[in-house]
């Protein structure tokens, strides 16, 4: 469905006559109408009897299930979503005696929706694959659609530059992968996942053998954290989110990273199952090996291992041996845990000293992944379960932070123009009016601020200090806004505490002490650099006078002394982008699922629960 709208879509934009009839909104609409079909056929598609235990198409490259139709859904729905955000109206400036200059972002509305396109189809092909090279393709078709989206706005220096960064981290990161999936076809001769499975589950004494599976799972893994900004491989994604429009940072913090997440645990869950681990893979001790151990010492030494799970003599004595045994699952379990250990410390702390919104929100979201990593690593029921929530809230809260963000850019914006008739009100002599008005009218603008927005070309809030007196311009967004952060934090009862429970909870159980409390102490630190936020968003503004005094100064006042200037000034004529209902409508029911999760939690949780039984027994 999704391929055959793309190539739809491509003859209209050629056709010229077709193209001058689509307005570029209608275009954006038609594409996330698209989305919204695209899940409604792969939710009918439940009815299929067989596609419980799964349908391979394309000579087994790809494998429906339950599970990836159930994801396709999930991942249609938050891309109708996401292209419902782009603004509706655009934003121009006119002067009298120059060239009119358009700072419309819906120009790239039209590019916009296509690329989101490509980029959901790889997405929707990865979480059904089922072979390395189906992989491989589905990862490209994903990433390729995402690095032009990183540079859409071709006029802004910062979004080429990160457009620029994204495709060459993103370039080595899938080198990377590749060579990974050619060790392991060079050592097993096989690409199915099952298929290799079956094999590394046989051959546990073919040291050689599963050496070089394990090295190639290993790269790939590496690939594909780098691919999720998990950390140390995270120092692309703060340079990218920043520099990237809003409308685009909200898709690369979230479309990426559902698909990959899921390929990982698809991995993960695949090893798991089919791995027998045989205690006389890790009895051989090469001979190589300094002061070699007696089978007895050797065999409580690696019993002790696994009840601590994670500590530092299980980094230094497994590593040695990962790779000459069938231990593929512990290859995947402490790389894992040393991604997610990193990730959790490096989101945090370096969280603590950013300025700019978006930069702290990546790393925001760096942490987030270091408790995905963690409930993947432990490979339980409950862990992956806790995984599939925390999946879940993730993107209802990170979708709902953006979409508010955009909102108040839209809004800070527009509020040029009430601060525009204020001052005219001012230098007629009503300047208790203009301050009764402007106090009523609730847009008390930075002018400054919106001046500088008004020569971008589009119109990102980019610093934190950005948001100061929000909450008296727009309350109900900036309410909104705290909710999500709240959420992000753990802040009991909303949809955010429950998710980190479950997964320190499936962690405890199973006995990852020193994880837990290392998430634990995390979340609690990194709780500060949200309260930042929310501190700026209540801050009081200066007050109304200098406010006006400023307006005056910039403008009124030099219009004042050159008649000629004020008439200059009166002929800039502004298109204002205004919040759309249905964007509004998105802000208002996404906050209010954070808020009513713990009154009604049996739907979202009967769903992963449903998901996590489909993982383990089909």
């Amino acid at each position: 469905m999704i391929f055959i709208s793309i190539l739809i879509l491509i003859v209209a934009i050629a056709l010229p006559s077709f193209k001058k009839q689509i307005s570029s909104t209608l275009f954006t609409r038609i594409s996330s109408i698209i989305f919204l079909y695209a899940g409604a056929l792969s939710f009918n598609a439940y009815y299929i009897q067989s596609i419980g235990s799964g349908i391979g198409i394309y000579s087994g490259l790809f494998h429906v299930t339950i599970v990836s139709q159930i994801l396709e859904v999930f991942i249609y729905t938050i891309g109708s979503i996401i292209l419902i955000s782009w603004p509706t109206q655009s934003v121009s400036t006119e002067r009298t005696g120059s060239v009119a200059t358009n700072l419309a972002n819906n120009n790239y509305s039209t590019e916009y929706s296509l690329l989101v396109l490509f980029s959901t189809l790889g997405a929707s092909l990865l979480i059904s694959s089922s072979d390395l090279v189906s992989m491989y393709l589905s990862i490209e078709l994903q990433s390729f659609g995402v690095y032009i989206l990183a540079t859409l706005y071709k006029n802004s220096v910062s979004a080429t530059s990160a457009g620029l960064k994204y495709f060459l981290l993103g370039g080595l990161s899938s080198c990377i992968i590749l060579l990974g999936a050619g060790l392991i076809y060079t050592f097993t001769g096989l690409t199915n996942f099952e298929s290799m499975y079956s094999l590394i589950s046989v051959y546990d004494t073919n040291v050689a053998l599963v050496q070089g599976f394990n090295l190639g799972i290993i790269l790939i893994i590496i690939g594909l954290l780098f691919k999720i900004a998990a950390a140390p491989l995270h120092h692309w994604a703060p340079d990218v989110y920043d520099d990237s429009p809003t409308i685009v940072t909200i898709w690369l913090t979230i479309m990426p990273k559902i698909s990959i997440i899921f390929l990982l645990l698809e991995i993960q869950t695949g090893v798991g199952l089919s791995s027998v681990v045989n205690s006389a893979s890790w009895l051989a001790l090469p001979a190589s090996l300094a002061n070699p151990l007696d089978y007895v010492n050797l065999a409580a030494l690696t019993s002790a291992i696994e009840d601590i799970n994670f500590s530092f003599l299980s980094l230094s004595f497994p590593v040695l041996t990962l790779l000459g045994g069938n231990s593929t699952k512990y290859v995947l379990k402490y790389l894992l845990l040393i991604s997610s250990l990193l990730s959790l410390i490096i989101g945090t702390i370096v969280g603590l000293a950013q300025t700019r919104i978006k930069r702290l929100l990546a790393y925001s979201t760096i942490s987030h992944i270091g408790f995905m990593l963690l409930a993947l690593s432990v490979n339980t029921e409950e862990s992956i379960d806790s995984l599939i929530f925390y999946i879940l809230q993730y993107t209802i809260t990170n979708l709902n932070a953006f979409l508010i963000i955009i909102a108040l850019s839209y809004t800070l914006v527009s509020g040029y123009q009430t601060n525009r008739a204020v001052g005219s009100a001012a230098t007629n002599g009503s300047f208790h009016e203009a301050t009764t008005n402007l106090a009523a009218s609730n847009f008390l603008i930075n002018l400054s601020s919106t001046r500088k927005a008004l020569n971008k070309t589009n119109f990102d809030i980019k610093f934190i200090s950005e948001l100061k007196s929000q909450y008296e311009l727009n309350p109900l967004l900036s309410l909104s806004l705290t909710i999500c952060l709240f959420s992000m934090a753990g802040i009991p009862p909303l949809i955010g505490f429950f998710s980190k429970q479950f997964v320190l909870y499936a962690a405890i159980q199973n006995g990852y002490y020193f994880m837990s409390i290392v998430a634990i102490i995390v979340s609690v630190i990194s709780a500060s650099y949200y309260l930042k936020i929310i501190r700026v968003l209540h801050t009081s503004s200066d007050s109304t006078s200098e406010a006006i005094g400023e307006y005056l100064t910039l403008d009124q006042l030099s219009a004042s002394a050159s008649p000629s200037a004020r008439v200059a000034s009166d002929n800039i004529n502004y298109s204002i982008s205004f919040l759309s209902n249905v964007h509004s409508f998105l802000i208002s029911s996404l906050t209010l699922t954070l808020i009513m999760f713990v009154l009604k939690p049996s739907i979202i949780l009967n769903l992963t629960q449903l998901l996590t039984l489909s993982l383990f027994n089909f």
